[in-house]
């Protein structure tokens, strides 16, 4: 079955795939018939056009047009390579749109590139080094300008990184000077890096990745155009990732419980809009810490525990005055039991507009007194008083913690337009019963809307394509879950 499909991909004509002779006759016929029936309406579209939906298309498909007609018959050699390699490891199932490692360096042989995008995944560690380094020089990848090197990797439990990487093979960035989009999954950076050059790089992740942290903070600086940054499980020495960027406009930060202390520092990020911090992320294993991003806008979501559980497991505002006042969108994960840590966090962010509370079981980390200190009008918390429009209350169960939890946005969220309460089970006959007992009524904004809603279904969404996407305005209300990658 795979030789088959090597063929189909790599064969330059219809002729090789047929072993009787009557195959060029059989082509050359259908061609004809195709031309006399003018029933081929997308070969008429112009050459342009042809080569940009080839090569969107997955390999495999690709590499079949080539039997469509004599007018596709070249095309395939004439667009960007799309290449998707998979190693198949035991058990695992075939995938549709991915070539086998045995077909690579034959259609890496027959297409003369550029290649728009290379993606190898599924191998393990040591497995196709000599390989990897053949593809990498070949004159097919010279301009490449997408690169996804994804190794399977098994990780320890105890340090929770990947007991055994792959070593980043230097050829793979040979196309430093092309790439736009890099994913780094599994692999091991060497201690001293070649001088490099990255002008066009507009997105890098790096997940499972060891890397030292002179040559982490030397590979953002060699990214002249950087605006989206993804980082998960990557271990640096000694534990700290610095972040020094002009032109980053997103960082999203995740961090496995299981893996030793780690810390990110954002030293200057003058662009620097978002800092997202995907999944339940609840133990007490790293800190964020922010000294310049004066555009700062959208933070989260994290879990707003006491101050000292905060400053060693979620955000840490070092020169809090630089950069806390320019949030607009700020999103907290809480079991509803610590309502006093919510607000001692408001505090800290007096121009926000907009607060997602994603409800989550995990009172054992919110472990501080059973009832919340009242709230002090003396002491008033500024976003409630003057610029607070929205709020939404996500995983909303209705229990009694979670109702005294919204009750204080209604009564004291004073400018507030609307109040949202996404249920798992919405049931329409409920709403008075809840307007009840969140006393409507006596709301401190008189003209703000209290919705009920059921809760959006999951995204499918890679999580790194949801947090690259800069086009979204509000990533809290665009996708109700993270997926992981």
């Amino acid at each position: 079955m795979e030789k088959t499909e090597v063929a189909a991909v790599a064969a330059p004509g219809p002729e090789r795939l047929d072993s009787d002779g009557n195959a060029r006759k059989r082509a050359e016929s259908s061609d004809r018939d195709r031309d006399d029936a003018d029933s081929d309406l997308i070969s008429k579209l112009p050459d342009d056009l042809l080569s940009a939906i080839i090569s969107l298309l997955p390999t495999k498909d690709a590499g079949r047009t080539q039997v469509l007609s004599r007018r596709w018959r070249p095309m395939w050699r004439a667009v960007p390579l799309n290449l998707d390699a998979r190693a198949k490891l035991p058990g695992s199932p075939a995938h549709a749109h991915t070539v086998p490692v045995s077909a690579v360096s034959t259609i890496i042989s027959q297409h003369p590139g550029p290649a728009r995008r290379f993606s190898f995944s599924g191998f393990r560690a040591g497995d196709f080094d000599a390989e990897m380094e053949s593809w990498f020089r070949s004159r097919a990848l010279d301009k490449l300008e997408e690169l996804h090197l994804c190794c399977h990797t098994s990780i320890d439990s105890s340090s929770g990184m990947p007991e055994q990487s792959q070593r980043l093979p230097l050829s793979a960035l040979r196309s430093a000077s092309t790439l736009l989009v890099a994913r780094i999954t599994g692999c091991s950076f060497p201690t001293v890096m070649p001088t490099m050059n990255f002008p066009f790089l507009a997105q890098l992740t790096l997940v499972y990745v060891l890397i030292p942290g002179d040559v982490f903070h030397g590979l953002l600086s060699s990214c002249h155009a950087l605006e989206s940054l993804y980082i998960s499980g990557v271990s640096a020495t000694a534990g700290r990732l610095l972040v020094t960027s002009p032109t980053l406009r997103s960082i999203a930060f995740h961090h496995w419980p299981s893996a030793k202390a780690a810390q990110l520092v954002i030293e200057d990020a003058p662009h620097l809009v978002r800092l997202l911090i995907p999944y339940d992320s609840q133990y007490g294993c790293v800190t964020i810490r922010v000294i310049r991003a004066p555009k700062l806008e959208i933070l989260g979501p994290f879990f707003p525990v006491l101050s000292n559980l905060i400053v060693s497991q979620g955000i840490s505002p070092v020169s809090s005055a630089n950069w806390t006042r320019s949030v607009k969108v700020l999103a907290l994960r809480s079991s509803g039991f610590a309502l006093h840590a919510v607000l001692n966090i408001l505090r800290w962010f007096p121009s926000l507009e907009k607060l997602y509370v994603i409800f989550r079981p995990h009172k054992y980390i919110e472990m501080d007194k059973e009832d919340d200190p009242l709230y002090d009008p003396l002491h008033p918390i500024e976003c409630l008083q003057a610029h607070l429009k929205l709020v939404v209350f996500k995983s909303f169960v209705g229990n009694e913690k979670q109702v005294n939890f919204a009750r204080f946005f209604v009564l004291n969220a004073k400018v507030v337009n609307r109040i949202e309460f996404e249920l798992f089970k919405y049931k329409s006959e409920s709403v008075a019963y809840q307007h009840q007992l969140l006393q409507v009524e006596n709301r401190a904004s008189r003209g703000a809307q209290i919705q009920f809603r059921n809760q959006p279904a999951r995204s499918d969404l890679d999580a790194h394509k949801h947090i690259h996407d800069l086009s979204v305005a509000d990533p809290f209300r665009h996708c109700q879950n993270w997926v992981r990658p």
